[in-house]
């Protein structure tokens, strides 16, 4: 189904000039959980916030570091904060190790806490969020009185008791899942039979269960035994969403791989290979950082899989490795702009992608606080802003609103190259797993979006 009728909802966030936003405050992560009834987001400072839906209207709350605004719908209202990571220094590599949070997965629920997985660099940490009851003991036999006689009698004792008289959101650790990427993690991935899940850095994937935290097991290894023959590393990698025994990884050289871990207990010989074949015409320096894959998902069902390189949003059918079934173009009008792209070190930026809950329609990032929904056969492009002025209108000759506007050849949507604002980017967005709703980051703020 198309979406068409696009409307601002909520922003979460200090309203800010991009220039003057902490660094710290960035959103790095954004995630809905499996009933799409919370929503979590990570930033560069290491800080998980977590947002639970309400069907009244919730006052913003005054104990979040992220304030809400005041917005139309009230849907989503504070449900808890708390840092995840700190910064640490590796002594023996004399490596600095960031606070921010690249990944956040939540866990199925199986009872009254919630558990969500968020990872940094290095350590995977396993957080339980829950209510904790607030306590105070009373009916004491002082009754405020120091000098309280000591040869009270029994019968007037009293028994002390604990009475709740508040209730708060606690979050805690439960595991610590360290010590086993010697580079950045990229990737996590819960698997569907709920007991394991997969993290991925550049050059291994380990698989792990949720309750052993201590050992983990290598699935991928692509590290050669001379570095100087590394030509490709692992961009990003994630389960299958039924089939606990298949996940896919994808590189920087433009392919990605379909692995089973019922063939071996290493995965170093994929099950299929999705790529592209290049035309020689259009080989150029630029060609191979383009082609990097900087994201990679599954439909619903899985039977599509969704990919993001720098210019193009493609869609495979599992069954046909050779080609896509869609290329949906995303920054066609940056083509020509690769040079002054790679020496700003922008055409380096990792564009996240997603399915709608029905899986009928596709979402990407791009700049200037744009981002595009397209549906699955690419007959439509939403391009839309990151802000409470979610519907665009369109500069071009026929005066037509974007918002649903039919793709042509190669109008590229009137975007003019050379006034992009390249510092405002959205590479962070999400979709309700099961209504016409986004989450969108753009910098230190956080946008829900409804659509029809």
């Amino acid at each position: 189904m198309a979406l068409t009728s696009f409307k601002f909802a909520q922003s979460f966030g200090d309203k800010q000039p991009i220039g003057e936003v902490t660094e710290a405050d960035i959103i790095s992560t954004v995630e809905f959980d499996h009933t799409g009834d919370y929503l979590a987001t990570g930033d560069k400072g290491g800080r998980v916030v977590v947002f639970e839906r309400s069907n009244e209207k919730v006052a913003p709350s005054t104990s979040s570091k992220r304030k809400s605004d005041k917005y139309v719908s009230a849907e989503y209202g504070f449900y808890a904060e708390f840092q995840s990571h700190e910064p640490e220094f590796d002594y023996l590599k004399s490596l600095e190790i960031e606070e921010k949070i690249n990944k956040i997965k939540w866990c199925k629920r199986s009872n009254a806490a919630h558990f969500l997985l968020s990872t940094n660099d290095k350590t995977i940490k396993l957080w339980k969020i829950y209510d904790k009851k607030v306590q105070e003991v009373t009916s004491t036999n002082l009754d405020g009185r120091r000098d309280a006689s000591l040869s009270t009698s029994i019968a007037t004792l009293k028994v002390p008791q604990l009475v709740t008289t508040d209730t708060v959101v606690a979050a805690t650790p439960r595991r610590i899942y360290a010590n086993a990427h010697a580079y950045h993690i990229n990737s996590i991935s819960l698997n569907s039979d709920g007991e394991t899940y997969l993290s991925a850095d550049d050059l291994r994937i380990n698989l792990w269960n949720l309750d052993i935290s201590s050992q983990s097991f290598n699935i991928v290894d692509i590290k050669p035994e001379n570095m100087e023959e590394l030509t490709e590393v692992i961009t990003s990698s994630e389960f299958h969403p039924i089939s606990c025994n298949i996940f896919l990884y994808s590189s920087s050289k433009g392919n990605i791989k379909l692995a089973d871990m019922r063939q071996a207990a290493l995965c170093d010989v994929h099950a299929k290979n999705f790529e592209e074949a290049e035309d020689p015409s259009k080989k150029s320096f630029f060609s191979e950082i383009i082609s990097s894959i900087s994201d990679a998902r599954f439909s619903r069902d899985g039977r599509y899989i969704l990919s993001r390189d720098y210019l193009t949003l493609k869609i495979w059918d599992v069954r046909n490795e050779s080609k896509p079934v869609t290329v949906l173009p995303v920054h066609d009008h940056l083509s020509g702009k690769l040079c002054e792209l790679y020496e700003s070190d922008a055409i380096f930026d990792r564009f996240e992608c997603c399915w709608a809950g029905d899986s009928g329609n596709v979402a990407t990032g791009s700049y200037g606080s744009l981002f595009h929904v397209y549906d699955r056969d690419g007959k439509t492009d939403n391009v839309l802003e990151a802000s409470r002025n979610v519907q665009r209108k369109s500069s071009s000759k026929k005066g037509l609103s974007r918002l649903g506007r039919k793709r042509d050849k190669r109008a590229d949507h009137d975007i003019n190259p050379d006034t992009i604002d390249f510092s405002s980017k959205v590479l962070h967005l999400a979709f309700h797993p099961h209504e016409n709703t986004m989450a969108v980051a753009n910098a230190n703020n956080l946008y829900v979006i409804h659509s029809s």
